[in-house]
């Protein structure tokens, strides 16, 4: 089975973090979100992946991703020249699809579920579907199944009085058949071609479309209250680890994760699940945690940071207390004087704050 990933678009809700590069390749637990896209495809069988691109930082997808050849498959590229829907990315991939049933992949969609048992299912069905569903506490949000006696019946983006609240995620297995659908498929009133319209007319044509239910976790991460939620939810179920170096005098609770050749210093607390990456020096009189990524080559010194995202090569220092952030690589951050309110941070690449 061949896979699609998309990952374009321009993450307007993350801005300033997206002007430097895709939203996909955000770190969460100190990995890019594509990247765990990727390894759940590899997981259900995939062997030969397009990533679709197109927009601010398409050579950076290009650089990490390569080949596939670390991942242990085949990657090739597909450019999308401007944002005309899901539909039309997929359209773009006809060729390299061929005659294959196929799985397509959101790259901003976090799941901890595996879909190896929905991608056998799938492959064994005559269905012209697969789709994967999740019930949300704001299905106005997402596009709708609406559902009969177990059978979808119609999808629905986005309605203002939703059927049910189970939203279509952003997982889907196809067959070829799409093709032909979106092909006569008319814009949106976005101007783009909506997977949803896509998927109701194969409805209507009397296609059969099944799903499966994900009771586990799944977050489409559309915002930074996104982002770091799932990397508390992936920072709470990864095994722990300590491959650096601490002093005596540390303080260690809960789930942690250490990098190499990071050194804690003495009078550091660490409450899990924190996860700090490789050549890291965490200084003396410095809190971290809970729910903390910190990335490779960064130095925090007598500051406390929770929930957040620290980015690499980044320095935060002084008596600050920082929460709900996000902080991209490159940054520093330097407090001068002692600051007894949380600071909250939304920071591009870059950054440099001395107060």
């Amino acid at each position: 089975m061949k896979g699609i990933l998309l990952h374009g678009g321009h993450g307007t809700r993350l801005r300033p973090l997206t002007h430097t590069g895709p939203k996909q390749l955000l770190p969460i637990a100190n990995k890019p979100m594509s990247q765990f896209c990727i390894e759940s495809m590899i997981d259900a069988g995939v062997k030969e992946i397009a990533i679709i691109i197109g927009g601010v930082g398409s050579n950076k997808v290009r650089e990490f991703y390569g080949n596939g050849e670390k991942f242990g498959i085949k990657i090739s590229y597909v450019e999308q020249d401007s944002p005309k829907g899901i539909a039309h990315a997929i359209g773009l991939c006809k060729e390299f699809i061929g005659n294959n049933k196929f799985l397509v992949f959101l790259g901003d969609n976090i799941i901890q579920k595996s879909i190896r048992e929905s991608a056998k299912n799938f492959i064994e069905s005559d269905a012209d579907a697969l789709i994967l569903l999740c019930e949300v506490d704001n299905p106005s949000r997402f596009g709708i199944a609406d559902m009969k006696e177990g059978k979808i019946v119609k999808i629905l983006e986005k309605p203002t009085i939703p059927p049910t609240n189970f939203a279509v995620t952003g997982i889907y297995f196809l067959t070829p058949k799409i093709f032909e659908i979106i092909e006569n498929l008319k814009p949106s009133h976005r101007n783009e071609l909506e997977i949803t319209d896509a998927l109701d007319k194969l409805l209507i044509q009397n296609n059969k479309i099944i799903y499966d239910i994900i009771t586990d976790y799944w977050k489409d991460t559309g915002t930074p209250e996104d982002i770091i939620h799932a990397n508390m939810a992936i920072l709470e179920k990864m095994n722990p680890y300590f491959n650096g170096k601490k002093d005596e005098e540390v303080i260690i609770t809960g789930n942690i994760m250490i990098g190499n050749n990071t050194i804690i210093k003495k009078d550091v607390t660490l409450i899990g699940p924190i996860i700090i990456g490789d050549g890291c020096v965490i200084e003396s009189h410095t809190k971290i945690g809970p729910n903390v990524s910190i990335g490779d080559n960064s130095r925090l010194s007598g500051c406390a940071v929770n929930n957040s995202i620290v980015m690499n090569d980044c320095v935060v220092e002084g008596s600050i207390s920082i929460t709900n952030s996000i902080i991209a690589g490159n940054s520093n951050i330097s407090f001068l004087t002692d600051s007894t309110k949380d600071k909250v941070f939304l920071l591009g690449e870059g950054t440099i704050i001395s107060l």
